[in-house]
């Protein structure tokens, strides 16, 4: 059985993020005022351990803060650069992954963990009103580009990581616009 414990907290399924993790293969499928658009990209994603904290002295939490920075392949410039947290509750067996992004949206995703052949797979989602899992943005991102929904599901098999995210989007007239992300990832520290 693998060790799920850093410096004495349990993490548990999400041990196997610790790292520095980079990918090249990454394709974003975004909306464009006059169709679609593809941009390939590559990224790095550093996961910490931070440790664990008590709430309301009932609930303990183990804590991975991320930071994922996505830049295009065309242009090497940055286009994505989001910050959070990955939670896990041991007692309820509960994946939590806390999303911000530098366009004024936020979320709370939850979900679970399961083991298959492919390795360790987490699964999370939120949606926009839910009282559980849920999205926050501003005014004019609720106006002018509402995320409705949002699923992320991130395999780790030892070192290699694979995601895929769809984010629903009304934008430009395009109701739930299927915006997805996925690349694959290995560990180089």
């Amino acid at each position: 059985m693998t060790d799920t414990t850093i410096d004495g907290v349990d993490f548990g399924p999400l041990v196997g993020l610790v790292g520095t993790w980079d990918g090249d293969r990454g394709m974003d499928v975004a909306p464009e005022s006059d169709g679609v658009e593809k941009n390939p990209y590559y990224e790095t994603i550093t996961f910490e351990a931070v440790g664990d904290v008590d709430n309301a002295e009932k609930q303990n939490l183990a804590i991975i803060r991320y930071q994922q920075i996505v830049k295009r392949k065309s242009n090497d410039e940055v286009f994505h650069d989001q910050t959070g947290y990955w939670l896990w509750d041991a007692a309820t067996g509960t994946v939590m992954q806390s999303v911000s992004i530098p366009r004024a949206v936020t979320l709370l995703a939850g979900g679970d963990a399961t083991t298959t052949d492919k390795g360790i797979v987490l699964k999370v989602q939120a949606k926009l009103g839910d009282a559980d899992w849920g999205i926050v943005q501003s005014p004019f991102m609720r106006d002018n580009a509402s995320t409705v929904s949002f699923e992320h599901k991130l395999t780790v098999n030892g070192d290699e990581i694979a995601y895929s995210q769809t984010s629903l989007i009304d934008i430009y007239g395009k109701s739930q616009f299927e915006h997805t992300d996925r690349n694959k990832l290995v560990r180089r520290r």
